[in-house]
């Protein structure tokens, strides 16, 4: 009985996730996505629309046959997602309904991640008070998704690189007994690869890198259909490809890596020594005024044209399609997105990433991978870790 109680779950939990990635489906494509038989599926949906998670939209637009019905889900019913986007600075919070739809907007807290011991607590007191805020009941709420940078080991709920916990436990467990809620983790650039996997630029591909541009250099990596995470789950460590030619000491302790002078971090200090040199920028009157973070400041600073910034952006994107290209010649990628905070300043970054890619790709390679620039780039981790509680929370 067991058994068949849990294929029962599954299948509603594919079910809901398939139409939480495709909106409206029929029941014939909802067999055909579950590859279950047609009177389980409908069976399943029956009892999803009793709970309250599924609904009709009605029959389908006209196609010249007979119109199927078509079902969704109910954005209305009391589930709720928080999701939690991590960088090395900042973090945020959106509490989401089963649409996407925000039904709290962001909230942020800056959370120094590097050497803070009290980062994971800093953590937990963010997550709590942004749920009490909400006002929300405990059982409306599906679980917490949390996108973080560093080594992520998802099957034991471990971060490597940060939060370290004050008991022994993992960090997944720490956060669960606190909150008394489900809680997912995963790295940043993983989600980040999957939500434009299943919302954005690679919707509809097999095999997509995407290159998260922010206070690091990350990497997800989308190869036949999956997430591809390496034998021991740390695959994608782009930043740490030794392509600079400082001499600087990278955060891993090692030098010459990519990100000591791609990542945003590394930009902003050096829009602060150009400043103290005597160059001119509107830069010189926001970094540090604590309106928002100076990466923000910068990228925006960037798009309105300022001199500087677009000369930073630009040297920093250079060494990132040296990089691009490297993982041309690996991979072969049909597509590679440049996603995450850094690419709101897309249209910057694109004409010098193709230089690089010009003069270090092979023609033949560079022609056949086409390099585009995300659409949900500021929102894309937040909507991967959203994503995150749908694959794996219980829908009773």
């Amino acid at each position: 009985m067991s058994v068949i109680i849990e294929k029962s779950r599954q299948l509603r939990r594919d079910l809901i996730t398939h139409l939480y990635h495709h909106s409206a489906l029929s029941l014939n494509e909802l067999s055909k996505l579950s590859n279950k038989s047609l009177p389980l599926v409908t069976a399943a949906i029956n009892e999803l629309i009793a709970d309250g998670y599924v609904i009709d939209q009605g029959l389908a637009p006209s196609s010249g046959g007979r119109r199927p019905l078509m079902f969704l889900l109910n954005r209305k019913k009391a589930r709720y997602i928080v999701a939690v986007a991590i960088d090395q600075m900042l973090s945020r919070l959106v509490i989401f309904d089963l649409m996407n739809g925000v039904k709290v907007p962001e909230q942020t807290a800056e959370i120094n991640l590097a050497g803070n011991d009290q980062s994971l607590q800093e953590l937990y007191q963010f997550i709590k008070t942004g749920i009490e805020h909400s006002g929300m009941l405990p059982e409306e709420i599906l679980g917490v998704g949390i996108g973080m940078p560093g080594f992520v080991d998802i099957d034991k709920g471990i971060n490597y690189s940060f939060f370290p916990t004050e008991d022994g436990q993992d960090l997944r467990s720490y956060l669960e007994n606190r909150l008394n809620l489900p809680v997912m983790i995963d790295n940043d650039s993983s989600l980040i690869a999957l939500a434009e996997f299943k919302f954005g630029q690679g919707r509809n591909e097999s095999d997509v890198l995407v290159v998260n541009i922010g206070w690091g250099t990350g990497l997800g990596m989308i190869l036949n259909g999956s997430i591809f995470r390496g034998s021991t789950g740390f695959a994608g460590e782009f930043s740490h490809i030794p392509l600079s030619n400082s001499n600087n000491l990278c955060s891993c302790g090692k030098r010459g890596c990519l990100e000591v002078e791609s990542s945003l971090l590394v930009m902003v200090q050096n829009a602060r020594d150009k400043i103290a040199e005597g160059a001119e920028s509107k830069l010189a009157q926001v970094l540090g005024n604590g309106h928002k973070s100076d990466g923000d400041h910068l990228l925006e600073a960037a798009l309105e044209g300022d001199p500087l910034a677009v000369s930073i952006l630009s040297d920093a994107a250079f060494l990132i399609g040296k990089g691009i290209s490297t993982l041309i010649h690996i991979l072969n990628p049909k597509k590679i997105i440049l996603s995450g905070r850094g690419a709101t300043a897309g249209k910057i970054f694109l004409p010098p990433i193709q230089q690089a890619i010009n003069e270090f790709c092979i023609p033949r390679l560079a022609e056949q991978t086409q390099i585009s620039v995300s659409t949900i780039a500021r929102n894309a981790e937040l909507l991967g870790a959203a994503n995150l509680v749908i694959e794996n929370c219980e829908f009773n």
